[in-house]
């Protein structure tokens, strides 16, 4: 299930980015579902980030994640089986570290229109 988690958001930031994180690993406790992701920045973001230019990177990160909760969303809840009731999101510039929370709820998802024939 981690792995699976990890694999889908790599691949969902690669497709959307042009670029996917070199490293993923995915933490499920209990309710909350953490995905830390390194190393995402595109050469565009590391040479806004040179330049010091961190709040237009924080601006189109926080934009894209906004842009991208449905689907980030999507893959926690299809794996997980369960609902997801809160998404928070946030990125560390001079790490180049993302990580996206999920804090899931109580019920389980229809998972009907996931299973394979």
């Amino acid at each position: 299930m981690r792995a699976d988690i990890s694999r889908e958001m790599v691949r969902l930031q690669a497709e959307y980015y042009g670029k996917g994180p070199t490293k993923a690993k995915t933490y499920i406790v209990d309710d909350l579902v953490v995905v830390v992701l390194e190393e995402s920045f595109t050469r565009a973001e590391k040479t806004l980030a040179s330049r010091g230019e961190r709040e237009a990177i924080q601006h189109i990160r926080r934009r894209f994640q906004q842009q991208m909760a449905e689907s980030f969303t999507s893959v926690v809840e299809q794996a997980t089986g369960r609902k997801v009731r809160v998404f928070l999101s946030d990125t560390d510039i001079d790490r180049d570290v993302s990580v996206e929370t999920f804090l899931l709820a109580d019920e389980r998802t229809d998972m009907t229109g996931f299973e394979e024939d």
